[in-house]
């Protein structure tokens, strides 16, 4: 992303993601929506950034 305008707020480290800045690990979103995929989220791993979309 050229003119990658970082959200502060929004940490990200997935440089697959078509929002991730490039030079800094921020998101560029205004906001991002987690979400889960199971029916009784337990840890971490059961949460997703619904938010993402593949660079």
């Amino acid at each position: 992303m050229m003119n990658c305008n970082a959200n502060k707020c929004i940490e990200c480290t997935v440089q697959s993601c078509a929002y991730h800045c490039d030079t800094e690990n921020y998101c560029s979103l205004d906001r991002i929506l987690v979400g889960t995929h199971e029916s009784n989220p337990t840890q971490d791993q059961c949460t997703d950034c619904k938010s993402f979309r593949k660079k």
